[in-house]
């Protein structure tokens, strides 16, 4: 009896067969959408100006009449060498004028008496022109004088160094008490003008005609991406002026222009920019996550077909747009991919398709992108 009491309570707790669940996925439907195609280059700020500042005249440096790391105005006194010596070049050469002009003085009344004279026969014709000779000689020692003492204010005045440009004034290169001179080969500070800057970046020549159609003629806007990752609110203006093909690379070096009214960007700092690829165009596209890679390297997604099964379908993509797949070839609109749920499927098994839900962030980026590119 207990041997039987045993096989039947075995037989009731033995498992029943259940089929197989059919597998849920997450799908979307495939459709266009205008995009804008972006090249995200590295370039390299640049100021839209540079002086240098350099001594015109030798001397001692008095005083440094600016903060370091301010902005200055064009014109604007940075250093005082010491002008003691031009000051008494300048008295000088002011008495040799004097002396000049009191010359020239006399020579011409001299030459007025013997003019007269001479006309009354009472001197030589020889006298009358000595006079005249030694009159237009006093007048040109009076031209030297002024000249003279004209490059000694100057001299003067090149002790005041002043600022050629408007801009930001680097750290001081020279202390109170060096000596600077002409011919130094370092300068005393370097003022850049940095309201406006450039990116210079790197592009294949083979994409500057496309780039050019673009343009349309004008100035082609650009995002820059700032050091921490993030654009810059102000776009920057493609400049098709001066291009050069590096023979070693075949690229081209193009030139953006960007107002920098933050100063965010400075000389030297190496961003990103985002420049358009061609105008704003109509394709197919998938979430990234939707295509997959075989081991050979070839895109592959999961396509739902009209009977509700799954099928694989072999694709061509060609890059990407704010982590959205552009599809050349391989889809129609219309179709459903599979986004979730891929490592539950095999050829010809019907699916429980559910469409699939983008995160509210991808979905605001991707809204973003896709009034970018209708915009463009």
């Amino acid at each position: 009896m207990i041997a039987a009491l045993a096989l039947a309570m075995t037989a009731c707790s033995a498992p029943e067969a259940t089929p197989e669940a059919t597998p849920r996925v997450s799908v979307v439907t495939v459709g266009p959408q205008v995009v804008q195609r972006d090249d995200e280059l590295p370039g390299r700020v640049a100021a839209v100006r540079t002086a240098q500042i350099r001594a015109q005249v030798g001397g001692i440096v008095q005083r440094r009449l600016f903060d370091q790391g301010a902005e200055v105005s064009a014109g604007q006194a940075l250093f005082q060498i010491d002008p003691a010596a031009f000051r008494a070049d300048v008295d000088s050469a002011l008495a040799a004028l004097q002396r000049s002009e009191a010359a020239l003085g006399r020579s011409r009344v001299q030459s007025q008496r013997l003019h007269a004279l001479a006309a009354a026969q009472a001197v030589s014709q020889q006298h009358r022109d000595d006079a005249s000779a030694e009159y237009e000689q006093a007048r040109a020692a009076v031209n030297e004088a002024r000249a003279i003492l004209a490059r000694r204010q100057l001299d003067l005045r090149y002790a005041t160094v002043s600022a050629p440009i408007a801009g930001r004034i680097d750290q001081a290169l020279v202390t109170e008490g060096a000596l600077v001179g002409v011919a130094d080969a370092e300068p005393m500070a370097v003022v850049q003008q940095i309201d406006q800057v450039y990116v210079d970046v790197r592009q294949p020549a083979a994409q500057l005609e496309s780039l050019q159609r673009s343009a349309g003629g004008g100035e082609l806007p650009v995002t820059i991406i700032g050091a921490a990752g993030r654009p810059l609110p102000e776009r920057g203006q493609m400049l098709f002026s001066g291009i050069n093909v590096d023979a070693r690379t075949g690229d081209v070096i193009l030139r953006i222009l960007v107002d920098n009214p933050q100063r965010q960007l400075l000389p030297g700092m190496y961003v990103r920019a985002k420049v358009p690829r061609g105008a704003p165009a109509s394709a197919l596209t998938v979430p990234q996550q939707a295509v997959l890679r075989s081991a050979g390297g070839q895109a592959y997604a999961w396509v739902i077909g009209g009977d509700g099964k799954a099928v694989i379908r072999t694709l061509e993509v060609d890059g990407s747009v704010d982590r959205q797949w552009l599809v050349r070839t391989g889809l129609k609109a219309g179709e459903k991919v599979v986004v979730e749920g891929q490592e539950r499927l095999q050829e010809g098994v019907v699916v429980d398709a559910r469409d699939w839900q983008m995160p509210v962030a991808s979905a605001s980026a991707s809204a973003g992108a896709v009034q970018a590119g209708s915009k463009g």
